[in-house]
């Protein structure tokens, strides 16, 4: 989460465009040799912290610590500071230098669009977050099995659908953190069609080509084994 050279503005589209609430990274200060800045997400903001390197240890405000991990492991427990909505600012996730993601989506990212030499300006707006997918898939209806157009949505562990792309409301929000698989299906007489396992029904959806299905079975697993990582990584956490 140390990401050398990265500007402020850079730290900030990083962490709006990909991050979470407590998601922070470290850089260099551009003010003085020694100084870094501590960047982190609250709610729809970004704060940024100075850390000062003495030679032997790092000042935070009043606090020293010997080392980073020290630091972190301190304010992943007690709030860095209260935002002007009364909600405490806590490090909880470590924004990597490399992010792990599906390699058909690594060409539209931050990163990669930092890499390439793209200027600050035209990377904000264009970032999408990361593992993001929308696009119209047909469905099958729960008691009638007829199919139905619908259009999709995935944002974080969220797949929502609406009846079309105009809509604002959606029809249902599936949270994927209880979903146990996504497959290819073939009981269907229709091509193209994956099904997302749920505790208390299968979804079947039907996309336009073999490609597109291939793309939202990737994405979708990738979510899936994001969210297992996640919890296995609490799960340590507490037994520790």
């Amino acid at each position: 989460w140390y990401h050398d050279g990265l500007t402020r503005h850079a730290a900030e589209a990083l962490l709006l465009s990909n991050g979470q609430d407590g998601s922070y990274l470290l850089r260099k200060s551009n003010e003085k040799e020694g100084l870094y800045s501590l960047s982190v997400r609250g709610k729809d903001s970004v704060k940024h912290f100075h850390v000062e390197h003495t030679g032997t240890t790092f000042k935070f405000g009043f606090n020293e610590f010997s080392t980073l991990k020290e630091l972190v492991m301190h304010f992943a427990n007690q709030p860095l500071i209260g935002s002007e909505t009364g909600t405490l600012i806590v490090l909880k996730h470590p924004y990597p230098q490399k992010v792990e993601e599906p390699a058909i989506y690594e060409s539209v990212r931050v990163h990669t669009a930092m890499q390439t030499g793209r200027t600050e300006e035209d990377l904000v707006p264009n970032a999408p977050s990361l593992g993001t997918k929308e696009g119209y898939l047909v469905k099958q209806g729960k008691i009638v099995k007829n199919w139905k157009t619908r259009w999709f949505t995935l944002h974080r562990n969220e797949l929502k659908y609406f009846k079309d792309q105009t809509a604002t409301e959606p029809i249902r929000a599936l949270d994927l953190t209880e979903c146990s698989a996504v497959q290819f299906d073939y009981s269907q007489e229709r091509v193209n069609c994956f099904c997302l396992v749920f505790p208390l029904r299968t979804y079947y959806l039907c996309a336009k080509t073999g490609i597109e299905a291939d793309e939202w079975i990737k994405i979708l697993r990738w979510k899936l084994s994001q969210i297992r990582k996640q919890l296995e990584q609490r799960d340590a956490a507490l037994t520790s």
